[in-house]
């Protein structure tokens, strides 16, 4: 598809409010499914704790906030500021988790764990994420909030280890642990390097109307 072509698709209006609808459900979903996890953190850990659990579904919600924040360009500094930190933090937890959630589920299934139909949905969406997220970096322009994002990613990792938050793993990888810590924290890396190339170098005109594509 031409660079045209490409930008006029996925800077049309309607697009990102499809992809809006889907991300804001996803997210929704996700917060659900981690709901026995969140329920047992609350019970024995410090509360504190518990932003630290559910990871793709928090990747999904910058993303989501990212959208919309496309969608309505806050103004000011500070506004400007703050939207630049969720578009990285967007990108970068996006494609972290979004390749994490497959590499743990194909590893799992390599291990003699049975991949079922729900196994399949979440390595189907969790690619979607990663993949939109490279997409709609090139309209970003988050550079200078990069290194925030990468100090808050790599926060989340230390606590999700060293306090034993991490999300649950399939029991076939329970003595693979210090394996998917290390896989996770390359994977922050990689992630950023990813956002930092794909990243673009000047803000984009504002969004045409939805009738744009029509002309």
């Amino acid at each position: 598809m031409p660079g045209h072509w490409f930008e006029k698709l996925f800077r049309d209006r309607r697009i990102i409010w499809l992809l809006f609808i889907v991300n804001l459900l996803g997210t929704v979903y996700g917060y659900m499914w981690y709901g026995n996890q969140l329920t047992f953190t609350a019970q024995t850990e410090p509360l504190w704790l518990l932003p630290f659990v559910p990871d793709s579904p928090t990747a999904s919600l910058f993303f989501t906030a990212a959208l919309l924040l496309l969608l309505y360009p806050p103004r000011g500094l500070a506004g400007t500021l703050i939207r630049e930190l969720i578009e990285a933090l967007a990108v970068l937890t996006s494609v972290k988790y979004g390749i994490w959630a497959v590499s743990i589920i194909v590893a799992g299934g390599y291990q003699g764990d049975s991949i079922t139909w729900k196994d399949w949905m979440l390595m189907i969406s969790h690619t979607g994420m990663a993949v939109e997220a490279l997409i709609y970096a090139r309209f970003f322009t988050f550079r200078r909030m990069l290194p925030v994002a990468l100090a808050w990613t790599f926060a989340n990792d230390i606590v999700d280890y060293s306090q034993g938050v991490y999300p649950w793993l399939p029991s076939v990888l329970d003595d693979d642990l210090i394996a998917v810590q290390y896989l996770t924290m390359g994977l922050t890396l990689f992630s950023t390097a990813a956002a930092w190339l794909f990243c673009g170098r000047t803000r984009r005109p504002a969004l045409p109307d939805s009738t744009a594509m029509k002309h």
